[in-house]
């Protein structure tokens, strides 16, 4: 954190203090499986005092019952308070764990306990939720690929069918911890953005053979403290968004570090891409904002600003370029997707917030296909959708179930 940032929170509120900022929320006392939950966070200073400036550093964490993290989103009120959003995926005894500073808040970590839906008898039933308007997505089969990793594809496909999987939770090479933004290469390379291992697993081939990985945990130049996005250029280069780190950093095609770019503009960079110019692409979910640079980090322009108006978001996450150069945006709490001319006019946007076709809960990942078709990771319906996009874009054409989806990327 800059001693900018800091001091500026000193100023305005005085010195924050992690054991007398609170937490409150129907996200500590009742949480359904498959539905999000909110907790708001009150920061306050030493005398109690609520803060009423923003930028201070938070994190939170769920735990599942085996110890594995669920992800969750922080947003940022400016006035002292903050939200965190999560959605568990099966019920049991939880825990979460606020913290600013690095140091517990007042009563964390929390325990929660997480419930079915009312008239769902099992775990595997709340996946699939009680009816709601529009016509009810249909759920994938689950092949008998899913529990084996990795293996070939097969030769006739059916729809829906799981061709095979890679990765295990863990720290080693090929493990994974929180995996988030995910591109390939025009050789092949499958490359994942592994935030709490805090490296990027430029690793596996189209037939899921593990290759290498790069990055080292920290908060200077060359380090990642929290990477989320990941995008190839044309050139090779791997632009990597650093959440924490507020930059975007650069390496070669090996893996060395090159350069950084948007070091004192973004407040949280999430997803990169890259356009049919060779400009860089990135989303800033903490400033609602699109920032266009060149590789240099020159800035070349920037859109959107925090709302729920069309030309605004609310905690964007990744971005998608089509073959019209246009910027694709998936708009986390406004459950939708927009798409804007590289010059930040809207073209298009839909979806709205629900489980029928066309609907989001919380749309993260986003990928554009061959023939153009959008293909959107639903987040809180553990779906992935896509739109046909030879006409209207206002259903989806096929769905495929999934388990809390983040970052996506198509290379066919």
């Amino acid at each position: 954190m800059s001693s900018h940032v800091y001091n500026v929170s000193l100023q305005l509120c005085g010195e924050l203090s992690p054991f007398q900022s609170e937490a409150m929320g129907a996200g500590l006392e009742q949480c359904v499986v498959g539905h999000p939950a909110s907790v708001t966070i009150v920061t306050r200073d030493k005398s109690g005092g609520a803060c009423k400036s923003g930028n201070a550093i938070l994190s939170a964490e769920v735990f599942t019952p085996d110890g594995s993290i669920v992800d969750g989103e922080i947003v940022d009120h400016k006035n002292g308070t903050y939200e965190f959003v999560y959605i568990v995926p099966k019920e049991g005894d939880f825990s979460l764990a606020l913290r600013l500073y690095d140091q517990h808040i007042k009563g964390s970590p929390f325990k929660l306990t997480i419930t079915r839906p009312a008239g769902i008898g099992s775990s595997e039933g709340a996946k699939r939720r009680g009816k709601s308007p529009g016509q009810k997505k249909k759920g994938s089969k689950r092949a008998s690929s899913a529990l084996g990793t990795p293996r070939r594809k097969t030769q006739n496909p059916i729809e829906d069918d799981l061709i095979f999987r890679i990765g295990t939770k863990g720290r080693n090479k090929g493990e994974f911890t929180n995996l988030q933004g995910v591109a390939a290469s025009s050789t092949g390379r499958i490359l994942i953005a592994d935030s709490n291992n805090q490296c990027v697993q430029v690793i596996f081939s189209n037939e899921g053979e593990f290759k290498s990985r790069f990055g080292v945990r920290g908060r200077s130049p060359g380090q990642l403290q929290r990477p989320t996005g990941v995008a190839v250029h044309p050139s090779g280069d791997i632009i990597i968004a650093d959440y924490d780190n507020k930059w975007v950093s650069i390496f070669s095609c090996e893996g060395k570090f090159k350069a950084k770019l948007g070091s004192g503009r973004l407040m949280g960079p999430k997803g990169v891409s890259v356009d049919e110019n060779g400009h860089v692409i990135v989303v800033d979910n903490k400033a609602c904002t699109v920032f266009i640079f060149q590789l240099t980090g020159k800035l070349i322009t920037k859109f959107g600003s925090r709302g729920n108006g069309d030309k605004q978001f609310a905690g964007p996450h990744f971005a998608a370029v089509n073959k019209n150069n246009e910027i694709i945006v998936t708009d986390f709490h406004n459950h939708s997707v927009k798409v804007f001319t590289p010059e930040g006019e809207l073209v298009l946007k839909f979806g709205s917030n629900g489980e029928g076709n066309g609907q989001f809960n919380a749309p993260t990942g986003v990928a554009v296909d061959i023939n153009g078709n959008i293909i959107v990771a639903d987040w809180g319906n553990r779906f992935v959708d896509m739109f046909l996009m030879a006409a209207a874009p206002s259903y989806p054409t096929s769905t495929h179930q999934q388990t809390l989806c983040t970052g996506l990327k198509v290379w066919l």
